[in-house]
């Protein structure tokens, strides 16, 4: 054997040798190649019948088992049982920020700001004033107004002392019909005229009111857009500041209508839970209710806005960012979930690799694997729910995948526990 081994190799050594340094050499092994073929032929006989015969005689040397004969050893993996809890179904979804209610604060009347109330960024409450106006010209206008009214309150008492009159001289015939009914109709003029002057007056102390600017919810100001000193007017387009209210606060999301109408949301008022997250998915910001579904889909898009409110109580939402969101739609009793990690994916759909006790040949020690096609449902929390195919307590390989099939011995090892990175030593 040793011989044929050296003598194979030789030869190939040699040929490719001379077809490197003899371009002419190709016709010339063409022509031996019959005798070679032969050859080798005869070789490999002979070595087909050596490893049929046994070994024999005290100085035979063992023969080695093929490597294609010798037992795998088994696949070194990770498993974990499959869960069963209740799962939440939800849609997942990018939502914008909104301020439950903003409003930019303008004068009514037209005046001289003589003084500004509030601060920068402070925190208000419903009716604490924020700005105040020259109230002199207002309150002019209110004392005329309260004036014309009590002139014509004292007109209107002298016209019913002479309707009294009137009506007893009547009765003696000292006096007409006539006047009594002028008299008469003189009273119910003055009265008239004091609900008017009633109005003006009313109206004149609304208008004076709105020389201190109040804050008209509770929120939190923003810059100050006007300052002191300066003169505004009721139609200014300019604001003095603005005012949104943080606590609650609200969150539009925009979803896929479709996966909207494959939920249990309806248009119109709604109640579900949901959950805002940060950029990365993990930091939980706030809990709240989706309380609106649109009533219409955006055409151009095929998606539709959900509004929800958030009691916002650490402030940990500002309005104009943007939050990953997710809506409770459902919940899924008794669903059975996995690692993230166990699911693969193959050409006949997605499987996972359910770990069996005994061999495949029947022999009952030991594990091996065996295929299992599923139905994969929402992933969540590195957690997926099956659809269909597993059961509650099965244990499926969550690492070491790259070597196994169906009938693949494993040996389950723990996966270890994570140690904590070491105290850096002090200097010494």
């Amino acid at each position: 054997m040793r011989g044929f081994a050296w003598g194979l190799g030789a030869g190939l050594t040699v040929a490719a040798g001379t077809l490197v340094a003899w371009p002419q050499a190709g016709s010339v092994l063409a022509s031996a190649q019959g005798p070679l073929q032969t050859q080798v032929q005869e070789q490999w006989a002979a070595l087909r019948s050596w490893l049929g015969s046994p070994a024999s005689g005290p100085g035979a040397e063992p023969r080695s088992t093929p490597a294609a004969l010798v037992p795998l050893a088994p696949a070194r993996v990770a498993a974990e049982a499959a869960q069963s809890a209740d799962v939440p179904i939800t849609l997942s979804g990018i939502g914008t920020v909104q301020a439950y209610n903003t409003v930019n604060v303008r004068s009514r009347i037209d005046g001289e700001i003589t003084r500004i109330l509030f601060r920068e960024g402070q925190d208000v409450k419903a009716g604490d004033p924020l700005a105040l106006i020259d109230p002199r010209p207002l309150q002019a206008q209110a004392d005329q107004q309260e004036a014309a009214r009590l002139r014509d309150q004292a007109l209107l008492d002298g016209a019913l002392l002479d309707l009294q009159r009137y009506e007893a001289l009547v009765l003696k015939d000292f006096a007409s019909q006539q006047q009594v009914d002028r008299q008469r109709a003189l009273v119910a003029q003055y009265r008239a005229q004091i609900k008017s002057d009633e109005a003006q007056v009313a109206y004149a102390r609304t208008q004076l009111a709105y020389t201190t600017i109040a804050a008209p919810f509770a929120g939190r100001t923003g810059l100050r857009l006007v300052d002191q000193g300066n003169y505004v007017r009721a139609g200014d387009a300019s604001a003095i500041v603005v005012v949104t209210q943080l606590q609650p606060i609200s969150v539009v999301f925009t979803l896929p209508a479709s996966a909207v109408a494959r939920s249990r949301l309806t248009l119109g008022e709604v109640s579900a839970p949901v959950r805002v997250f940060g950029a990365d998915e993990r930091t939980l910001l706030d809990t709240g209710t989706v309380e609106l579904v649109d009533n219409q889909v955006d055409p151009a898009t095929g998606t539709i806005k959900l509004k929800a409110s958030f009691p916002n109580a650490k402030l940990t939402l500002w309005p104009g960012t943007f939050v990953n969101g997710r809506i409770t739609v459902d919940i899924r009793s008794q669903g059975v979930t996995i690692p993230l990690t166990a699911l693969r994916h193959g050409p006949r759909g997605d499987f996972v690799f359910v770990v069996q006790e005994g061999s495949k040949d029947g022999s009952k020690s030991g594990f091996h694997v065996a295929t299992r096609t599923v139905t994969p449902g929402q992933a969540s929390g590195g957690r997926l729910l099956i659809e269909k195919g597993l059961k509650a307590g099965e244990r499926v390989v969550t690492e070491g995948h790259y070597r196994l099939e169906t009938g693949t011995p494993v040996t389950i090892i723990e996966k270890p526990e994570p140690h904590p990175a070491p105290s850096p030593r002090p200097p010494s």
